[in-house]
């Protein structure tokens, strides 16, 4: 028949499955083989073609037995069991591969006889042989396995900015011709960072980004070629490399510790983390201490200032690995022009400024209205101001301050990312004073009340002198009533006896 050339594949799968041939108990071999990575699990196949299987079904389940052999390395003609599964189900197998090696009962009676190894070794690369027994006849199938091994240098935790060397060969045994790398299915290319030689490649200083799927492919000189994918997990720090944190003065900021990867992924339970801070000759320390379920240590300051800004450590340790990252605090602040109170009609300069900037920031002032409940934000192009336009500088100028003004101004920090903070200043303004009305009780409005009263004093003296010589008509109720306020109750009093004699 003719030979099945091999099938290489970027994972470790199995090549085409292999059938047990036809006729006496002769052994052909077909030229099958099957690449697996160290560590990985692979299926060596052997089956029943459909055309015995058809014919033989009910004697599979009945009094079947298979013997999986591997030939040795050095002498091929010597036959080492590896397992045996007899008719009755007894299984023995041979101690250097116990109890990596299995086949499936439910398989068998289905005519599948293969052969799962997990996980595999670099040293079970060879030629496997399978001899099948259903009642009088034995059939065969052989199966090369090949082995890829991808190692790691350090081999288990690996940290970032830690120089790391990965290998890669197999047991094939021509002369290597070429090795390529891929991370992520694109090539790699020897640069500063990265050095492919025989077989291995450096990475001279590995970062978080460097993480994921890295695909080794060898070459050989009969053109055979092999591929082994390796996942890659660095730990170190998520976000940018040296993080920036912008807050307001007098408000709460938290700095970023958080570890690309939990602490249980490497087997290591408890992590500790330090935070360290020099300023103002004084070194400040704070100690945190997390289990292996958590990856992020921040730390948090209720409030800040300028004398806060600058640069913090945060150091964690890993086993015996420690990862530092550096966290810078910028402080924002607004100084206005005029210390005290602001007057009405005042020119006024607010300044915004930023400790350790980096360079590429810019700002940008905004008036929070109180016009509106909902304080809705109007950008600096009031009418006041010295430019009509957008004011995008850290200085807002307002040459006559007037109540327009009054709310908050708001100075946001601006970066190519978007807003990165932002901090807030009160204007409040003292107007003008208004001189009040005079009072009801001044001396002018005192005299005219009291010659006032004194007019209407003499009016009743009138009428009450005319009532003794002459009765009221009724038309004058009027006048009536403008002598019983005015007059004092004793003149009341007289004025109803006067009246009392008259109609008498």
């Amino acid at each position: 028949m003719r030979p099945v050339p091999p099938v290489l594949l970027l994972a470790l799968l199995a090549v085409d499955a292999g059938n047990i041939l036809p006729g006496a108990a002769g052994v052909e071999n077909r030229g099958q083989k099957v690449w697996a990575r160290e560590g990985s699990s692979t299926l060596l196949p052997c089956y029943l073609s459909p055309r015995k299987r058809g014919k033989s079904r009910k004697q599979l389940s009945d009094r079947t037995s298979v013997l999986w052999k591997r030939h040795g390395a050095s002498a091929p003609q010597e036959l080492h069991v590896v397992l045996e599964v007899e008719y009755t189900g007894l299984r023995k197998t041979a101690l250097p591969m116990r109890p990596r090696v299995s086949v499936l009962d439910s398989a068998l009676r289905n005519g599948n006889f293969s052969l799962r190894i997990n996980p595999v070794r670099s040293d079970d690369a060879g030629l496997y042989e399978a001899q099948v027994t259903y009642n009088t006849e034995v059939r065969s199938c052989q199966v090369e396995l090949g082995v890829v091994t991808v190692t790691l240098n350090p081999p288990r935790l690996v940290v970032e900015n830690e120089p790391l060397l990965l290998s890669c060969n197999s047991s094939h045994r021509a002369s290597l011709v070429e090795t390529c790398w891929f991370h992520n299915g694109r090539p790699v290319l020897n640069s500063g960072t990265f050095c492919s030689l025989h077989g291995a490649l450096y990475i001279l200083r590995p970062t978080v980004s460097d993480s994921g799927s890295w695909q080794c492919q060898l070459r050989y000189a009969d053109n055979e070629i092999v591929s082994a994918t390796h996942s890659l997990q660095i730990l170190g720090f998520d976000g940018p490399a040296n993080p920036v944190v912008y807050a307001a003065a007098g408000s709460a900021a938290d700095l970023p510790c958080t570890l690309s990867y939990l602490p249980s992924a490497f087997g290591i339970r408890v992590v500790k983390a330090h935070w360290s801070h020099f300023a103002g000759g004084h070194l400040q320390n704070w100690s945190i201490l997390q289990n292996q379920s958590n990856r992020s240590f921040p730390l948090h300051l209720p409030v800040v200032g300028p004398v806060d800004a600058g640069r913090y450590c945060c150091a964690v340790a890993v086993g015996n690995k420690m990862l530092s990252r550096d966290v810078t605090l910028a402080v924002i602040t607004v100084t206005p022009g005029i210390q005290g109170p602001v007057s009405e009609g005042s020119h006024l300069l607010l300044t915004c400024s930023l400790t350790h900037p980096q360079g590429h920031e810019h700002f940008q002032w905004k008036h929070l209205s109180s016009a509106s409940a909902g304080k809705k934000l109007t950008v600096a192009t009031s009418h006041n101001l010295k430019d009509s336009r957008v004011q995008t500088g850290p200085t807002l100028e307002i040459p006559q301050v007037s109540q327009k003004d009054v709310g908050i101004w708001e100075c946001s920090v601006y970066g190519p990312e978007g807003r990165l903070g932002s901090v807030e200043y009160g204007l409040q303004i003292t107007g003008a004073q208004v001189s009040s009305p005079p009072t009801i009780f001044s001396g002018q409005v005192t005299f005219g009340l009291m010659l006032t009263l004194f007019f209407l004093l003499m009016v009743c003296v009138l009428a009450l002198g005319l009532q003794k010589r002459v009765r009221l008509p009724a038309s004058f109720p009027a006048l009536e009533r403008i002598v019983a306020v005015t007059v004092p109750k004793e003149m009341e009093e007289n004025q109803k006896q006067t009246v009392q004699q008259t109609e008498c």
